[in-house]
Protein backbone atom coordinates (compact mmCIF):
# COMPACT_ATOMS: atom_id res chain seq x y z
CA UNK A 1 0.00 0.00 0.00
CA UNK A 2 1.48 3.27 -1.33
CA UNK A 3 1.49 6.23 1.10
CA UNK A 4 -1.13 7.96 -0.88
CA UNK A 5 -3.46 5.43 0.40
CA UNK A 6 -2.67 5.04 3.63
CA UNK A 7 -3.44 8.51 4.46
CA UNK A 8 -6.61 8.08 2.20
CA UNK A 9 -7.78 4.90 4.72
CA UNK A 10 -6.74 6.60 8.07
CA UNK A 11 -7.72 10.32 6.86
CA UNK A 12 -11.61 8.55 5.90
CA UNK A 13 -11.73 6.39 8.98
CA UNK A 14 -10.63 9.38 11.09
CA UNK A 15 -13.54 11.30 9.54
CA UNK A 16 -15.75 8.58 9.74
CA UNK A 17 -15.10 8.25 13.73
CA UNK A 18 -15.41 11.50 14.26
CA UNK A 19 -18.59 12.38 12.17
CA UNK A 20 -20.57 9.24 13.80
CA UNK A 21 -19.64 9.20 17.77
CA UNK A 22 -23.41 8.73 18.62
CA UNK A 23 -24.12 6.46 16.18
CA UNK A 24 -21.13 4.27 16.82
CA UNK A 25 -22.23 4.25 20.60
CA UNK A 26 -25.26 2.58 20.01
CA UNK A 27 -23.64 -0.04 18.19
CA UNK A 28 -23.08 -3.61 20.11
CA UNK A 29 -19.62 -3.67 19.32
CA UNK A 30 -16.75 -1.56 20.07
CA UNK A 31 -14.79 0.90 17.67
CA UNK A 32 -11.67 -1.36 18.22
CA UNK A 33 -13.83 -4.68 16.29
CA UNK A 34 -14.51 -1.62 13.88
CA UNK A 35 -10.76 -0.80 13.24
CA UNK A 36 -9.74 -4.82 13.09
CA UNK A 37 -12.52 -5.84 10.41
CA UNK A 38 -11.16 -3.11 8.27
CA UNK A 39 -7.86 -4.06 8.64
CA UNK A 40 -8.65 -7.40 8.11
CA UNK A 41 -10.23 -6.24 5.12
CA UNK A 42 -7.56 -5.03 3.41
CA UNK A 43 -4.52 -6.87 5.01
CA UNK A 44 -3.48 -9.79 3.60
CA UNK A 45 -6.74 -12.24 5.17
CA UNK A 46 -8.74 -10.77 2.47
CA UNK A 47 -7.99 -8.20 -0.44
CA UNK A 48 -4.00 -8.63 0.50
CA UNK A 49 -3.66 -4.32 0.47
CA UNK A 50 -1.17 -4.65 2.60
CA UNK A 51 0.77 -6.49 5.21
CA UNK A 52 2.57 -5.39 8.13
CA UNK A 53 5.41 -7.81 9.22
CA UNK A 54 5.59 -7.49 13.01
CA UNK A 55 9.11 -9.29 13.03
CA UNK A 56 11.06 -7.28 10.14
CA UNK A 57 9.13 -3.88 12.21
CA UNK A 58 10.00 -4.65 15.08
CA UNK A 59 11.92 -1.33 16.16
CA UNK A 60 8.74 0.81 14.68
CA UNK A 61 6.59 -1.30 16.35
CA UNK A 62 8.27 -1.05 19.81
CA UNK A 63 8.21 2.72 19.56
CA UNK A 64 4.00 3.29 18.01
CA UNK A 65 3.17 0.80 21.08
CA UNK A 66 5.17 1.92 23.70
CA UNK A 67 3.98 5.65 23.45
CA UNK A 68 0.65 4.34 22.98
CA UNK A 69 0.89 2.51 26.34
CA UNK A 70 2.48 5.49 27.94
CA UNK A 71 -0.03 8.13 27.15
CA UNK A 72 -2.90 5.43 28.64
CA UNK A 73 -1.32 4.67 31.81
CA UNK A 74 -1.13 8.89 32.03
CA UNK A 75 -4.96 8.89 30.82
CA UNK A 76 -5.88 6.03 33.41
CA UNK A 77 -3.52 7.56 36.44
CA UNK A 78 -5.62 11.57 36.55
CA UNK A 79 -8.57 9.62 36.64
CA UNK A 80 -8.26 7.86 39.76
CA UNK A 81 -10.66 8.90 42.40
CA UNK A 82 -9.05 10.89 45.32
CA UNK A 83 -8.61 10.32 48.26
CA UNK A 84 -6.12 7.06 47.97
CA UNK A 85 -7.39 4.75 50.52
CA UNK A 86 -5.72 1.19 51.01
CA UNK A 87 -9.05 -0.39 51.26
CA UNK A 88 -10.53 0.67 47.81
CA UNK A 89 -7.21 -0.18 46.20
CA UNK A 90 -6.85 -3.58 47.82
CA UNK A 91 -8.54 -5.48 45.10
CA UNK A 92 -6.70 -3.99 42.05
CA UNK A 93 -3.03 -4.50 43.81
CA UNK A 94 -4.23 -8.27 44.55
CA UNK A 95 -4.64 -8.37 40.69
CA UNK A 96 -1.89 -6.67 39.80
CA UNK A 97 0.30 -9.07 41.82
CA UNK A 98 -1.52 -12.11 42.84
CA UNK A 99 -3.39 -12.57 39.68
CA UNK A 100 -0.60 -11.44 37.52
CA UNK A 101 1.67 -13.68 38.92
CA UNK A 102 -0.62 -17.03 38.48
CA UNK A 103 -1.75 -16.42 35.58
CA UNK A 104 1.81 -16.11 34.02
CA UNK A 105 2.47 -19.57 35.59
CA UNK A 106 -0.69 -21.36 34.20
CA UNK A 107 -0.11 -19.62 30.94
CA UNK A 108 3.49 -20.99 30.98
CA UNK A 109 2.16 -24.56 31.77
CA UNK A 110 -0.41 -24.94 29.02
CA UNK A 111 2.18 -23.32 26.49
CA UNK A 112 5.25 -25.81 27.70
CA UNK A 113 3.28 -29.15 28.48
CA UNK A 114 0.33 -28.88 25.69
CA UNK A 115 1.84 -26.61 22.81
CA UNK A 116 5.50 -27.93 23.85
CA UNK A 117 6.95 -24.54 23.58
CA UNK A 118 10.85 -24.38 25.53
CA UNK A 119 10.17 -22.94 29.50
CA UNK A 120 12.24 -20.14 28.87
CA UNK A 121 9.80 -19.51 25.66
CA UNK A 122 6.69 -20.27 28.05
CA UNK A 123 7.34 -17.96 30.74
CA UNK A 124 8.13 -15.06 28.21
CA UNK A 125 4.56 -15.86 26.65
CA UNK A 126 2.65 -15.96 29.82
CA UNK A 127 3.98 -12.39 30.44
CA UNK A 128 3.48 -11.38 27.05
CA UNK A 129 -0.42 -12.22 27.58
CA UNK A 130 -0.81 -11.86 30.96
CA UNK A 131 -1.20 -8.21 31.57
CA UNK A 132 -5.02 -6.57 31.04
CA UNK A 133 -4.75 -3.45 28.51
CA UNK A 134 -5.20 0.46 29.01
CA UNK A 135 -5.22 1.66 25.39
CA UNK A 136 -8.11 -1.38 24.73
CA UNK A 137 -10.50 -1.58 27.45
CA UNK A 138 -11.78 2.21 27.61
CA UNK A 139 -15.29 0.80 27.52
CA UNK A 140 -14.48 -0.95 30.74
CA UNK A 141 -12.54 1.46 32.98
CA UNK A 142 -13.36 4.99 34.73
CA UNK A 143 -14.74 7.51 32.22
CA UNK A 144 -14.14 10.75 34.28
CA UNK A 145 -12.06 11.67 37.02
CA UNK A 146 -15.45 11.73 39.54
CA UNK A 147 -16.64 8.19 38.14
CA UNK A 148 -16.93 5.74 40.88
CA UNK A 149 -17.56 2.91 39.61
CA UNK A 150 -16.36 -0.35 41.52
CA UNK A 151 -16.16 -2.01 38.36
CA UNK A 152 -14.43 0.74 36.55
CA UNK A 153 -12.33 1.34 39.50
CA UNK A 154 -10.66 -2.20 39.84
CA UNK A 155 -10.49 -2.76 36.00
CA UNK A 156 -8.62 0.54 35.54
CA UNK A 157 -6.26 0.24 38.56
CA UNK A 158 -5.10 -3.20 37.37
CA UNK A 159 -4.75 -2.43 34.19
CA UNK A 160 -2.84 0.86 35.14
CA UNK A 161 -0.36 -1.09 37.05
CA UNK A 162 0.30 -4.50 35.61
CA UNK A 163 1.86 -2.92 32.47
CA UNK A 164 4.64 -2.90 35.07
CA UNK A 165 4.21 -6.02 36.94
CA UNK A 166 4.37 -7.79 33.89
CA UNK A 167 7.75 -6.72 32.99
CA UNK A 168 9.96 -9.16 35.97
CA UNK A 169 7.81 -11.84 33.94
CA UNK A 170 9.13 -10.79 31.08
CA UNK A 171 12.63 -10.49 32.04
CA UNK A 172 12.46 -13.98 33.86
CA UNK A 173 11.43 -15.54 30.41
CA UNK A 174 14.64 -13.94 28.44
CA UNK A 175 17.15 -14.90 31.31
CA UNK A 176 15.51 -18.92 30.75
CA UNK A 177 16.51 -17.95 26.90
CA UNK A 178 19.94 -16.71 27.73
CA UNK A 179 18.97 -13.14 26.92
CA UNK A 180 19.11 -11.46 30.08
CA UNK A 181 21.38 -12.17 32.99
CA UNK A 182 19.27 -13.77 35.90
CA UNK A 183 22.05 -13.90 38.27
CA UNK A 184 23.10 -17.04 40.54
CA UNK A 185 19.84 -18.78 41.72
CA UNK A 186 17.96 -15.83 40.11
CA UNK A 187 19.10 -13.56 42.98
CA UNK A 188 19.94 -10.78 40.54
CA UNK A 189 16.48 -11.15 39.03
CA UNK A 190 14.88 -10.80 42.52
CA UNK A 191 16.48 -8.36 43.62
CA UNK A 192 17.00 -5.88 40.48
CA UNK A 193 14.30 -6.49 38.30
CA UNK A 194 11.49 -7.44 41.07
CA UNK A 195 12.44 -5.32 44.19
CA UNK A 196 14.48 -2.66 42.62
CA UNK A 197 12.62 -1.77 39.71
CA UNK A 198 9.47 -1.71 41.02
CA UNK A 199 9.65 0.15 44.62
CA UNK A 200 12.29 2.70 42.66
CA UNK A 201 9.43 3.04 39.88
CA UNK A 202 6.93 3.89 42.40
CA UNK A 203 8.89 6.33 43.84
CA UNK A 204 9.83 8.36 41.22
CA UNK A 205 6.70 8.61 39.71
CA UNK A 206 4.65 9.43 43.37
CA UNK A 207 7.81 12.39 43.90
CA UNK A 208 7.62 13.98 40.66
CA UNK A 209 3.63 13.57 39.79
CA UNK A 210 3.37 15.06 43.27
CA UNK A 211 5.94 18.16 42.40
CA UNK A 212 4.54 18.76 39.61
CA UNK A 213 1.11 19.21 41.15
CA UNK A 214 2.30 21.36 43.46
CA UNK A 215 4.49 23.46 41.44
CA UNK A 216 1.45 24.22 38.75
CA UNK A 217 -0.64 24.94 41.96
CA UNK A 218 1.94 27.75 43.30
CA UNK A 219 2.32 29.21 40.12
CA UNK A 220 -1.60 29.35 39.38
CA UNK A 221 -2.22 30.67 43.01
CA UNK A 222 0.43 33.71 43.02
CA UNK A 223 -1.13 34.76 40.04
CA UNK A 224 -4.29 34.88 38.70
CA UNK A 225 -3.56 35.58 35.27
CA UNK A 226 -0.64 32.93 34.91
CA UNK A 227 -1.37 30.30 32.01
CA UNK A 228 0.02 27.08 31.98
CA UNK A 229 0.01 24.75 29.10
CA UNK A 230 -1.22 21.66 30.53
CA UNK A 231 -0.79 19.17 27.35
CA UNK A 232 2.71 20.52 27.52
CA UNK A 233 2.95 19.53 30.93
CA UNK A 234 1.42 16.07 30.92
CA UNK A 235 3.56 15.10 27.66
CA UNK A 236 6.78 16.45 29.53
CA UNK A 237 5.83 14.59 32.66
CA UNK A 238 5.41 11.54 31.39
CA UNK A 239 8.86 11.81 29.33
CA UNK A 240 10.71 12.84 32.25
CA UNK A 241 9.48 10.20 35.08
CA UNK A 242 10.29 7.19 31.99
CA UNK A 243 13.31 9.02 31.46
CA UNK A 244 14.77 9.04 34.55
CA UNK A 245 13.28 5.58 35.32
CA UNK A 246 14.81 4.23 32.15
CA UNK A 247 18.37 5.61 33.79
CA UNK A 248 17.96 4.04 36.74
CA UNK A 249 16.72 0.45 35.77
CA UNK A 250 13.35 0.97 37.01
CA UNK A 251 10.12 0.36 35.42
CA UNK A 252 9.06 3.27 33.60
CA UNK A 253 5.41 2.25 33.02
CA UNK A 254 4.88 1.75 36.49
CA UNK A 255 6.14 5.09 37.14
CA UNK A 256 4.00 6.34 34.83
CA UNK A 257 1.10 5.49 36.05
CA UNK A 258 1.60 6.19 39.78
CA UNK A 259 2.86 10.24 38.36
CA UNK A 260 -0.69 10.89 37.32
CA UNK A 261 -2.08 9.21 39.99
CA UNK A 262 0.51 11.25 42.29
CA UNK A 263 -0.59 14.67 40.51
CA UNK A 264 -4.47 14.25 40.44
CA UNK A 265 -3.89 13.06 44.10
CA UNK A 266 -2.05 16.13 44.81
CA UNK A 267 -3.99 18.92 43.12
CA UNK A 268 -7.32 17.21 45.07
CA UNK A 269 -5.44 17.53 48.23
CA UNK A 270 -4.68 20.94 47.73
CA UNK A 271 -8.24 21.89 46.59
CA UNK A 272 -9.57 20.40 49.86
CA UNK A 273 -7.15 22.52 51.70
CA UNK A 274 -8.48 25.61 49.65
CA UNK A 275 -11.99 24.34 50.49
CA UNK A 276 -11.64 23.85 54.22
CA UNK A 277 -9.81 27.53 54.15
CA UNK A 278 -12.98 29.64 53.17
CA UNK A 279 -15.15 27.35 55.73
CA UNK A 280 -12.61 28.54 58.35
CA UNK A 281 -13.63 32.08 57.04
CA UNK A 282 -9.70 32.54 56.23
CA UNK A 283 -10.34 33.55 52.19
CA UNK A 284 -8.67 36.82 52.59
CA UNK A 285 -5.59 34.31 53.40
CA UNK A 286 -5.65 32.15 50.41
CA UNK A 287 -5.08 34.32 47.45
CA UNK A 288 -6.34 31.19 45.29
CA UNK A 289 -10.03 31.58 47.51
CA UNK A 290 -10.18 35.16 46.05
CA UNK A 291 -9.79 34.43 42.18
CA UNK A 292 -13.12 32.66 40.90
CA UNK A 293 -16.41 33.36 43.05
CA UNK A 294 -16.82 29.31 42.61
CA UNK A 295 -15.29 28.95 39.13
CA UNK A 296 -13.89 25.52 38.55
CA UNK A 297 -10.38 25.21 40.00
CA UNK A 298 -8.13 24.87 36.71
CA UNK A 299 -5.73 21.64 37.43
CA UNK A 300 -2.45 20.29 35.34
CA UNK A 301 -4.41 16.78 35.46
CA UNK A 302 -7.63 17.91 34.23
CA UNK A 303 -6.70 20.37 31.78
CA UNK A 304 -4.47 17.42 29.91
CA UNK A 305 -6.74 14.58 29.98
CA UNK A 306 -8.66 15.43 26.80
CA UNK A 307 -5.74 15.98 24.76
CA UNK A 308 -4.46 12.30 26.22
CA UNK A 309 -7.76 10.75 25.21
CA UNK A 310 -7.37 11.87 21.69
CA UNK A 311 -4.33 10.71 21.13
CA UNK A 312 -5.21 7.58 22.83
CA UNK A 313 -7.75 7.19 20.58
CA UNK A 314 -5.83 7.46 17.31
CA UNK A 315 -3.00 5.20 18.57
CA UNK A 316 -5.45 2.51 18.85
CA UNK A 317 -7.15 3.21 15.58
CA UNK A 318 -3.72 3.16 13.95
CA UNK A 319 -1.85 -0.35 15.92
CA UNK A 320 -5.50 -2.24 15.68
CA UNK A 321 -5.38 -1.30 11.99
CA UNK A 322 -1.43 -3.18 11.85
CA UNK A 323 -2.64 -6.10 13.84
CA UNK A 324 -5.36 -6.54 11.32
CA UNK A 325 -3.17 -6.03 8.21
CA UNK A 326 -0.48 -8.87 10.02
CA UNK A 327 -3.07 -11.54 10.27
CA UNK A 328 -3.50 -14.67 7.15
CA UNK A 329 -6.23 -16.86 6.83
CA UNK A 330 -3.91 -19.49 8.46
CA UNK A 331 -3.39 -17.97 11.32
CA UNK A 332 -5.73 -18.96 12.78
CA UNK A 333 -4.08 -22.44 14.17
CA UNK A 334 -5.83 -24.57 16.74
CA UNK A 335 -2.54 -24.05 19.07
CA UNK A 336 -3.07 -20.38 19.26
CA UNK A 337 -7.00 -20.32 19.15
CA UNK A 338 -6.56 -22.84 22.46
CA UNK A 339 -3.97 -20.69 24.07
CA UNK A 340 -6.36 -17.51 23.80
CA UNK A 341 -9.20 -19.98 24.67
CA UNK A 342 -7.13 -21.18 27.96
CA UNK A 343 -6.33 -17.53 29.11
CA UNK A 344 -10.11 -16.35 28.45
CA UNK A 345 -11.94 -19.07 29.97
CA UNK A 346 -9.64 -20.74 32.62
CA UNK A 347 -5.94 -18.66 33.54
CA UNK A 348 -7.82 -15.08 33.76
CA UNK A 349 -11.26 -16.37 35.88
CA UNK A 350 -9.47 -18.85 37.57
CA UNK A 351 -6.32 -16.04 38.62
CA UNK A 352 -8.68 -13.77 39.53
CA UNK A 353 -11.17 -15.82 41.89
CA UNK A 354 -8.07 -17.38 43.77
CA UNK A 355 -5.89 -13.88 43.93
CA UNK A 356 -9.18 -12.02 45.54
CA UNK A 357 -9.60 -15.05 48.39
CA UNK A 358 -10.53 -13.41 51.51
CA UNK A 359 -10.35 -9.58 49.68
CA UNK A 360 -14.41 -9.20 50.26
CA UNK A 361 -14.99 -8.48 46.57
CA UNK A 362 -18.43 -9.09 45.98
CA UNK A 363 -18.70 -12.68 43.36
CA UNK A 364 -20.38 -10.49 40.73
CA UNK A 365 -18.03 -8.06 40.44
CA UNK A 366 -14.93 -10.97 40.91
CA UNK A 367 -17.08 -12.31 37.72
CA UNK A 368 -16.70 -9.22 35.96
CA UNK A 369 -13.20 -8.50 36.45
CA UNK A 370 -12.40 -12.31 35.46
CA UNK A 371 -14.07 -12.09 32.22
CA UNK A 372 -13.20 -8.82 31.30
CA UNK A 373 -8.91 -8.88 31.40
CA UNK A 374 -8.72 -7.34 27.77
CA UNK A 375 -5.68 -8.11 26.00
CA UNK A 376 -3.87 -5.25 23.70
CA UNK A 377 -1.78 -2.82 22.91
CA UNK A 378 0.60 -3.31 26.12
CA UNK A 379 1.02 -7.42 25.02
CA UNK A 380 2.18 -5.84 21.43
CA UNK A 381 4.87 -3.73 23.45
CA UNK A 382 6.16 -6.79 25.44
CA UNK A 383 6.42 -9.00 22.01
CA UNK A 384 8.58 -6.65 20.01
CA UNK A 385 10.33 -5.33 23.15
CA UNK A 386 11.64 -9.21 23.45
CA UNK A 387 12.17 -9.27 19.62
CA UNK A 388 14.13 -6.31 20.08
CA UNK A 389 16.38 -7.95 23.03
CA UNK A 390 17.62 -10.94 20.64
CA UNK A 391 14.84 -12.99 20.44
CA UNK A 392 15.65 -16.14 18.12
CA UNK A 393 14.03 -15.88 14.65
CA UNK A 394 12.14 -19.33 15.22
CA UNK A 395 10.84 -18.38 18.82
CA UNK A 396 10.05 -14.85 17.84
CA UNK A 397 7.92 -16.05 14.73
CA UNK A 398 5.81 -18.52 17.35
CA UNK A 399 5.20 -15.98 19.64
CA UNK A 400 4.10 -13.42 17.10
CA UNK A 401 1.38 -16.01 15.59
CA UNK A 402 0.00 -16.82 19.24
CA UNK A 403 0.16 -12.86 20.64
CA UNK A 404 -1.68 -11.46 17.58
CA UNK A 405 -4.28 -14.03 17.51
CA UNK A 406 -4.88 -13.57 21.53
CA UNK A 407 -5.32 -9.98 20.72
CA UNK A 408 -7.28 -10.59 18.06
CA UNK A 409 -10.24 -12.68 19.26
CA UNK A 410 -10.10 -10.60 22.93
CA UNK A 411 -11.14 -7.78 20.60
CA UNK A 412 -13.64 -9.89 18.94
CA UNK A 413 -15.03 -11.35 22.87
CA UNK A 414 -14.27 -8.54 24.64
CA UNK A 415 -15.80 -6.39 22.28
CA UNK A 416 -19.12 -7.62 21.60
CA UNK A 417 -19.53 -8.65 25.29
CA UNK A 418 -18.69 -5.92 27.22
CA UNK A 419 -21.96 -3.51 26.12
CA UNK A 420 -24.49 -6.26 27.53
CA UNK A 421 -22.87 -7.53 29.92
CA UNK A 422 -21.84 -4.33 31.32
CA UNK A 423 -25.43 -3.01 31.06
CA UNK A 424 -26.48 -6.01 32.56
CA UNK A 425 -24.19 -5.38 35.72
CA UNK A 426 -25.44 -1.81 36.41
CA UNK A 427 -29.29 -2.63 36.12
CA UNK A 428 -28.50 -5.69 38.63
CA UNK A 429 -26.80 -3.56 40.72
Amino acid sequence: MTGALWFLLVGGLLLVMGLTPSFIKRLPVTSAIIYLSIGLVVGPTLLNAFHFNPLRESALLEVLTEVAVLISLFAAGVKMPAPMRLDRWRTPLLLASASMALTVAMVAAFAHFVLGLSLGASVLLGAIVAPTDPVLATDVQIRHPGDRDRLRFDLTCEAGMNDGSAFPFVMLGLGLLGLHDLGEFGLRWALVDVLWATVAGIAIGVVLGSALGRLGWTLRSRRFDHELMDDFLGLGLIGVVYGVSELVNAWGFLAVFFAAVSLRQTEVRLINARADNLEKGLAGHDPVATSGGGDPVATVSQGSLVFKEHLERISELLLILLVGGSLFLDSWSWRAVSLALFLFLVARPLSVGIGLLGSRTPARVRGMVGWFGVRGIGSLYYLVYAIEHGLPEDVALELIHMTLIVITMSILVHGASVKPLMNRFWRAG
